[in-house]
């Protein structure tokens, strides 16, 4: 089973948007984030958002390179300050499952499935970009198993 995390693309500011959807130069590097990863073979059967504009577009850019149609969903609980720990109990171990939300939600649940903590970061995250988490069979913990950013700098 992979959980596949993704941070929303750049987004306009309030003052042009006052639902901050995704800038022109935030759909360009999510298309080709997701273009990269379906290029490689990635297999989602349901992409799950967290309802705001930005990143439910996100989610709709992946589910178009992944050829994932009907499986997007709003989810309650992936709001940028919502409980982690409360939220990885709802994680369906069994399926490959991309969330698109925000910062510092995505940081603090990959850190406490990881670590155990989301108080110690251990990833960075870009907007548009994807990491990849695997749970091993016979073990509570998660590990990064990759990750595709837009910028390597």
């Amino acid at each position: 089973m992979a959980l596949y995390l993704v941070q929303h693309g750049k987004s306009l500011s309030k003052n042009v948007d006052i639902h901050k959807g995704l800038s022109e130069e935030g759909v360009a590097e999510v298309k080709r984030i997701a273009g990269v990863a379906a290029q490689y073979g990635i297999k989602v059967s349901k992409i799950l958002h967290s309802g705001k504009t930005r990143a439910r577009q996100t989610a709709q850019i992946f589910a178009a390179s992944f050829n994932v149609r009907n499986e997007i969903e709003e989810i309650e609980g992936m709001k940028p300050l919502d409980d982690v720990v409360r939220f990885a109990e709802k994680i369906n171990k069994s399926d490959n499952v991309m969330l698109v939300g925000h910062l510092p939600f995505l940081e603090k649940l990959t850190s406490y499935l990881v670590i155990g903590s989301g108080e110690q970061s251990i990833f960075k995250f870009q907007n548009g970009g994807i990491i990849c988490l695997d749970k091993e069979l016979d073990s509570q913990s998660w590990i990064i198993k990759w990750a595709l950013m837009p910028n390597i700098s």
